[in-house]
């Protein structure tokens, strides 16, 4: 039996009573956990540790490092063009990777976007993308280089040997209570990016009932832990916080999404989604050397659609195909007239997910039909029985669940008239900007 130079349990208790880790046991616990020597339990106990006591900056800007160095670093250099990428934390109707991801390649900068799944309420890049026929998420390392050089965008899950520290710690966090420990969202979501090799990153936190952090404070603390580890590792970084308390756009759902994703592409499109792709867009190309750039011309005038088709093309899917339909809908309309003043961002995505567009486990399969469509926002004006929201499922014994998720979701304000009476003004998309 080989000899280890530091024991778990003495690297559990020292965080358990609240004291610094070092470099050398950092590097030493994850690398051990990676190999199956630090057991699931014990990791488990240590991130709880972390969870409750927490982690300064060195200490997570050297978990970072460790969770890198458990695996491989990809090395885009030999590409002609620089590389910008984008990462959210994670919404309802956050379908801005779709567009975004053609519309800055179509200036030409190479966007690697290693996306996942989703996963309880959230959706995943990767799930909505599935719905277009022939696409595929799994790609080789050369298959990933050859797109990028001669289209310029990639959408794709991760390889396995990028940050496998991470997966393993990803998957126990998850069924450990410990998801919400800042110093490990940050490590596992930074740890990716930097082992991936682009250039810059532009992260999109988001904030609200949807979003994974509720406040302002814990969105700003988040965001401004993961700039500094992507600085510190010489990756351009920077951060948008964004509106997280209604869906993004009109759509929850995969292909839904898809459908929506495609007509910001040529032109159209719900405003709030047009917003963020811009906004979003304009970070990464200035980092990436752009920055005359006009990202809305390229949604109009047909450059960014013409990248999208050869995007999907590319891997396999074709982007002429009609897209999956839900079989059955259900409607949800207006209880009362007035003004729409609040559309609970979790309730739409716990509806969506139980009417079959989520995953309550890794392991399930999802219905690339089924979501939610919304037919108003807030700030809209509704009249009593008009149809808020239309629920499209493939298993119409979902509805009653679904329909129980949105109770109280919606809010509806009296409408005040007459002359005087001052237009609700819009809650905007992007809150703040961390650089």
């Amino acid at each position: 039996m080989s000899h280890e130079p530091f024991d778990a349990v003495e690297v559990i208790t020292a965080k358990r009573d609240g004291r610094r880790l070092d470099p050398d046991r950092i590097a030493w616990v994850i690398d051990a956990y990676t190999r199956g020597v630090v057991a699931e339990e014990q990791m488990a106990a240590l991130a709880m540790a972390i969870l409750l006591n927490g982690m300064d900056a060195r200490e997570i800007l050297h978990w970072t490092t460790a969770m890198i160095d458990s695996g491989e670093r990809m090395d885009f250099s030999g590409l002609d063009r620089p590389t910008a990428d984008k990462h959210s934390t994670g919404g309802v109707g956050d379908k801005i990777t779709l567009p975004l991801a053609p519309l800055v390649a179509s200036f030409g900068v190479a966007v690697p976007q290693l996306s996942g799944r989703g996963l309880g309420h959230t959706g995943g890049t990767l799930d909505k993308l599935e719905s277009i026929p022939g696409w595929r998420a799994a790609l080789s390392n050369d298959h990933l280089m050859r797109q990028l050089a001669e289209v310029g965008a990639v959408i794709c899950q991760a390889g396995s040997g990028l940050a496998p520290a991470d997966r393993k710690l990803y998957a126990l966090r998850d069924v450990t209570g410990t998801v919400e420990a800042i110093p490990l969202i940050a490590s596992s979501i930074m740890s990716k990016k930097i082992a991936e090799g682009t250039d810059s990153l532009v992260l999109d936190v988001k904030v609200g009932s949807g979003a994974f952090m509720k406040s302002m404070d814990d969105a700003r603390s988040l965001a401004t832990t993961m700039v500094t580890l992507g600085r510190d590792a010489g990756v351009t970084t920077s951060a948008l916080l964004t509106d997280m308390s209604t869906p993004l756009g009109l759509t929850a759902g995969n292909a839904l999404e898809v459908r929506e994703s495609v007509e910001v592409l040529a032109g159209g499109g719900p405003g709030d989604v047009i917003e963020l792709t811009v906004a979003l867009a304009r970070v990464m190309l200035d980092a990436a050397g752009r920055p005359d750039a006009d990202p809305r011309a390229a949604l109009a005038d047909g450059r960014a659609i013409d990248v999208w088709r050869r995007m999907i093309r590319g891997q396999g899917g074709d982007p002429e195909a009609p897209l999956p339909v839900a079989t059955h809908t259900e409607e949800v309309r207006a209880t009362a007239g007035g003004v729409l003043t609040g559309l609970d961002a979790y309730a739409v995505g716990v509806a969506a997910w139980r009417l079959g567009a989520g995953r309550a486990r890794r392991e399930d399969a999802v219905q690339a039909g089924a979501g939610i469509e919304l037919h108003a926002k807030p700030g809209e004006a509704v009249r009593a029985g008009q149809v808020l929201m239309t629920l499209h499922t493939d298993t119409p014994e979902r509805f009653g669940r679904a329909v129980e998720a949105l109770t109280g979701a919606v809010t509806i304000g009296p409408q005040q008239t007459g002359p005087e009476a001052p237009a609700p003004a819009p809650r905007p998309v992007v809150l703040e900007t961390i650089d």
